[in-house]
């Protein structure tokens, strides 16, 4: 009696997928775990392995049809199923990865791989009593190694999935990173303040059983985009692969090769990271393993095929538009406000120095405040509130707020009063593609809200702060705050920002310079309120007084507009009810 092959189960929520190609025929030998077809469904392309042995017999399926979890797709003479443990392995590998074929399947000549992002393959479970490795999983967009800042686990250590063991200090945050696999720990890799990498071995255990969500969600996980002059240098190297040529060969006789400290690629070859989730796009495995070879995002590729599919050429012609551009790039002068940094004396020679190693929170704090310095025109706009009945207000206000989970503070009514602001002046809830010659307005408000930490400045985002009362704001600061304090933020929770408040009032200062927080154009900050006197009808009266500086990017925002903005948030925190009826 004939075997029956049927659509093995696919992973979590997928239960059907569209027939890309069949790659098996009638009378051909098939054996168990032989790619039999590619599958495309909601989240991926993906090659199904077979889980019987024989020689194929009747196909009941046809390409471009749409097949369900357990419909039959052939039948097998003389064949024998795997056993089922094998059978639910492979299926689930298929399932959870982005398989490419093996290289007798793929057509085009080998090249040596320089790709933007590592190939993934799916990974078959470990046997018993074998070392299973735990290696570090994709952290986000971006991130592709972090400062190990404390092992929670030692040899001998019995391990589960999900469970904590380590804390990583990435150039966002802290984070603590959990374990993919089960079982006893064997041998730990790593030490506390090494630099560690996305993708190397942590620990080995015996017995380990990889987690199939871990696995799933490091396959699936979006290509990252790598940006400035290393970006460059990778688009250039992979456009010139795609052409056949060396470096030498692609520039003009005259120029000389160029070296990666003065190579900029000023042209935005993808968008931004973390602004947007990225959806599956229609590609054959074989397809996207060439593009990982010659280093092509195929997110970035379009496709020419029926329903945008992306073939071989469109991936090679993709390359061929990136050796053009690059090319001309190689050859033009530096960004404007990009300088080498001036060589340091030797300061031991003065006495003792100590020299300690600028950890991910600081090193990226550094990096960004150095860029948007060097970007942004900066003009600063200070001005000052009465808050006299507003701190009346906030007592009256603050034990709902406490019941509630938060804590009624300036910075949350704060939140709010930006909120309307940024409705009434829109240009300050903006960003500026100077690529494109283009004003990006935004229809959401997301505020940041700078906050000092023992690691360094982070900035938690609240988003829809227009959609929320004050007291929600308050609760959710507060949680944020709390995060941040115990090292929880995760980068999701520091991205999507269009404003940044930051308040210095508790520590003291009757006002400072706060930078934009770049691709964002300005930025509040809050000094330490305090009673001084005011000259109201005819006569000085004690008065609570709120600092208020506004940092902008004069490219977008005017003087007269920052005044004017300015003293509407001035009018909004001395004359709550304008909250009411303006906002």
């Amino acid at each position: 009696m004939p075997t029956e092959f049927k659509l093995p189960e696919l992973g979590e929520n997928i239960e059907s997928g569209d027939l890309v190609r069949l790659m098996i025929k009638p009378g051909a030998p098939i054996a168990e775990g032989e790619p039999v077809m590619e599958l495309e469904t909601d989240k991926a392309v993906v090659e199904v392995p077979s889980s019987v042995t024989g020689t194929v017999g009747e196909i009941r399926v046809k390409e471009g049809d749409k097949l369900k979890v357990g419909q039959v797709i052939f039948t097998v003479e003389n064949g024998a199923s795997a056993k089922p443990a094998v059978k639910a392995e492979k299926a689930a590998a298929a399932a959870s990865s982005i398989a490419a074929p093996r290289d007798s399947e793929v057509k085009t000549k080998p090249v040596p791989a320089l790709s933007l992002q590592p190939e993934r393959r799916a990974t078959p479970a470990p046997q018993a009593a074998k070392a299973s490795e735990f290696k570090l999983p994709e952290l986000g967009e971006n991130i592709s190694q972090g400062d190990l800042v404390r092992l929670m686990i030692a040899p001998g250590t019995k391990v589960s999935e999900g469970q904590p063991v380590m804390e990583l200090e990435t150039d966002k945050a802290v984070i603590e990173v959990p374990s993919s696999v089960s079982g006893i720990v064997k041998d730990i890799k790593v030490k506390e303040g090494e630099k560690i990498k996305v993708g190397q071995v942590i620990f080995t255990l015996e017995g380990g059983v990889p987690a199939q969500a871990e696995a799933s969600r490091t396959r699936n996980a979006p290509v990252e985009h790598v940006s400035g002059q290393h970006g460059a240098r990778l688009a250039f190297q992979a456009a010139i692969r795609a052409e056949g040529k060396t470096e030498e060969q692609a520039l003009p006789p005259d120029q000389p090769q160029p070296s990666a400290p003065v190579f900029t690629m000023p042209v935005q070859l993808g968008k931004v990271a973390g602004t947007e989730n990225r959806q599956a796009v229609p590609a054959a495995p074989h397809v996207r393993r060439l593009a990982r070879e010659i280093g092509v995002d195929i997110y970035e590729v379009k496709g020419t095929g029926p329903g945008g599919r992306i073939s071989e050429d469109d991936v090679k012609g993709f390359a061929k538009a990136l050796l053009s551009v690059a090319a001309t790039v190689a050859q033009a002068p530096p960004r404007a406000g990009h300088f080498a940094q001036p060589q340091l004396p030797d300061f031991a020679k003065y006495g003792k120095v100590e020299r300690v190693s600028m950890r991910g929170v600081r090193r990226k704090t550094a990096e960004h405040l150095a860029e948007a310095w060097n970007t942004i025109p900066h003009v600063t706009q200070h001005d000052r509130a009465d808050i006299t009945e507003l701190e009346q207000l906030r007592a009256r206000f603050a034990p709902k707020a406490e019941e509630a989970g938060g804590k009624m503070t300036v910075t949350a009514i704060a939140l709010k009063v930006c909120a309307a602001a940024l409705k009434v002046f829109p240009q300050f809830n903006a960003s500026i593609d100077i690529d494109k010659e283009e004003i990006v307005y935004k229809q959401y408000i997301n505020i940041g809200v700078a906050a000092d930490t023992d690691r360094g400045l982070l900035v938690p985002v609240i988003r829809d702060v227009d959609k929320k009362n004050i007291v929600e704001l308050a609760v959710e600061l507060s949680q944020l705050s709390k995060k941040a304090r115990e090292k929880k933020l995760t980068p999701a929770d520091m991205e999507g920002g269009t404003f940044t408040i930051t308040n210095l009032g508790g520590i003291g200062g009757i006002g400072f310079t706060p930078i934009v927080n770049h691709p964002e154009v300005a930025i509040l900050g809050l000094s330490r309120s305090r009673m001084e006197p005011e000259w109201i009808h005819g006569k000085f009266e004690p008065r609570l007084i709120l600092p208020l500086s506004l940092s902008y990017d004069h490219r977008l925002i005017d003087g007269a507009d920052a005044a004017r903005f300015l003293r509407w948030i001035s009018e909004a925190f001395e004359q709550p009810f304008l909250l009411s009826v303006q906002g």
